[in-house]
């Protein structure tokens, strides 16, 4: 998935600058007003939006963009994990700590020595792991889990939540003050379909990386694939929209993207009435009476198209449509 919004350039999304986004829609262009001048300090930054609105590639872009571009950048995942867990992820455990910990390892924290620990779902974390994040970020001082000796590491703090954090603190689920240590800058990434401007160019440098990965030359999408993807909603952002044309670049046959060719982690939400017509005349004619119904009969068409231009390979067929061996097996039931 390259930055978002995508550069002009095939930059590496890992080494983009905010100098490779662009955007013509104003609240993207209020969002990188303000990562650029978060860039510009060594404040904790929090970033809200949407799940795969780029909040991780934000972050980077941020940290490439600072004073600390050349200390490391470490990415670190808080959702579902054990008190234990996190706590040996985030500050590292020594040897014997617990069961299976055979040697001694540096956790997250001490790995971002004078670069940018990034923190995304922040607001999964528990109480316990709250406060000491809490203690680390204020003074820069952690404990590895096993040891009863303090460390210090200097670190750039960036967290990410798609999480109403003023909801959780009210509901005492979220530590105020730590959200006040973590908020320095807070900076809001709108979800795509607020950035319709935007969205043609980023379908665009969408396909020219699907096309140079896969091997191919796409040069477009034919006009009603094109209307579709602009109406679209796209409730999964910027990842939705790269696995939808990934997908779409790998079923396409000729140097045009077909509309049949769009599909969706959502049930086949891009699909009208009038791909149903023509994927199944029956789904279509139970669509007009009963939606449910027909949603699952044209799924199940289509599923049965794919499997033919794949030549029947199941497991080819359930990687372009973005789904697991099983789940297709489920439904063609």
């Amino acid at each position: 998935m390259t930055p978002d919004p995508q550069p002009n350039s095939t930059a590496d999304p890992t080494s983009a600058t905010l100098d490779d986004f662009h955007s013509a829609d104003p609240p993207m262009l209020r969002c990188l007003e303000l990562a650029r001048v978060a860039a510009e300090t060594d404040l904790p930054i929090l970033i809200l939006g949407e799940s795969g609105a780029g909040k991780t590639l934000l972050a980077r872009a941020i940290h490439n963009s600072s004073t600390r571009q050349k200390g490391p950048f470490i990415a670190f995942n808080a959702a579902a994990l054990s008190d234990t867990l996190l706590d040996s992820q985030l500050f590292g455990h020594e040897r014997g700590a617990f069961t299976g910990a055979q040697k001694t390892v540096k956790g997250k924290f001490e790995l971002a020595h004078n670069g940018t620990l990034f923190i995304d779902e922040v607001a999964d974390m528990s109480s316990s792991a709250q406060s000491k994040i809490l203690r680390a970020v204020e003074y820069g001082e952690f404990e590895r889990l096993g040891s009863d000796s303090l460390r210090k590491a200097d670190v750039r703090l960036i967290s990410a939540t798609h999480l109403p954090l003023q909801q959780l603190i009210g509901a005492g689920r979220f530590r105020r003050d730590l959200f006040y240590r973590i908020s320095g800058i807070t900076v809001t990434i709108p979800a795509l379909r607020a950035r319709p401007r935007d969205l043609p160019l980023l379908i665009a440098n969408e396909i020219a990386a699907a096309s140079r990965r896969l091997g191919k030359q796409i040069k477009g999408l034919d006009s009603v694939a094109s209307e579709r993807l602009i109406a679209y909603p796209w409730p999964g952002n910027l990842r939705e929209l790269s696995r939808v044309i990934h997908t779409a670049v790998a079923l396409t046959r000729t140097e045009i993207i077909p509309a049949e060719a769009l599909l969706t982690q959502e049930s086949f939400s891009i699909l009208t009435l009038d791909q149903a017509e023509t994927l199944s005349p029956t789904a279509s004619a139970t669509a007009k009476g009963d939606n449910h119904q027909s949603l699952q009969a044209v799924e199940r068409q289509h599923i049965l198209r794919i499997l033919e231009q794949v030549g029947g390979n199941k497991r080819r067929a359930a990687k372009a449509l973005g789904i697991s061996r099983s789940t297709l097996d489920r439904k063609l039931v």
